[in-house]
């Protein structure tokens, strides 16, 4: 017998390095009622991109209406381009009584915990330490001295916010991290407030009245 629920929101960040995308990708593959939130973007489609299904592409005023009509539970612009998630297809998600991954920042996660409080659970990466999260950012791209420095700086100002979050785990072992990220996904989706089937159930399980 299950019982039904609404949806949760599964917010993965970590600094660029530690494997939150990586983690995300196998928790998506692994579980089918985990859906990965698709974002709003004002910057041009690139090729092979398709509308709604990488990207809602929208032009700049278009966003900024979007954003004043609180159609964005959270947004931020970088380097002239704005992101943001829309409201409508995550509540139409969680409603159905499934769940909404979000690879988002700890200034997202701000945001989107205020625009669904009780909906949201946060799991933050952190590397197994500050080397091997500069040898994993060597190998991911051939950037020079400075730039591997800058972001490493970057990190550091990422990790101070760790403990705003509902769980931290330490990626030092792949397979361990995935399936830790699995058990908060799981432990979250029985959660009583999320339980929205839970009387209904337990009248069934009620022993029958005397005549």
């Amino acid at each position: 017998m299950s019982i039904a629920r609404r949806g949760l929101c599964l917010v993965l960040a970590a600094p660029s390095g530690a494997g939150k995308s990586s983690i995300t990708r196998a928790l998506l593959e692994s579980e089918p009622a985990l859906h990965l939130s698709v974002s709003v973007t004002t910057r041009t489609p690139r090729p092979g991109e398709r509308e709604g299904e990488h990207y809602f592409f929208r032009t700049a005023d278009q966003f900024a209406a979007m954003a004043a009509a609180g159609e964005l539970l959270e947004w931020a612009s970088v380097f002239g381009r704005s992101y943001g998630s829309p409201r409508g297809p995550v509540e139409a998600v969680l409603r159905r009584g499934e769940d909404v991954a979000f690879d988002i920042d700890w200034q997202g996660y701000r945001q989107l915990r205020a625009a669904l409080p009780g909906d949201v659970v946060g799991l933050f990466v952190l590397p197994p330490s500050l080397a091997a999260l500069e040898q994993r950012l060597r190998t991911r791209a051939a950037d020079d001295a400075a730039e591997i420095a800058r972001r490493m700086q970057a990190a550091q100002a990422e990790m101070s916010h760790a403990t705003e979050f509902d769980h931290v785990l330490v990626n030092d072992d792949f397979a361990h991290s995935v399936a830790a990220a699995r058990a908060v996904l799981h432990a979250a989706r029985m959660q009583t407030h999320r339980l929205t089937g839970l009387t209904d159930c337990l009248s069934r399980l009620a022993p029958p009245r005397a005549p």
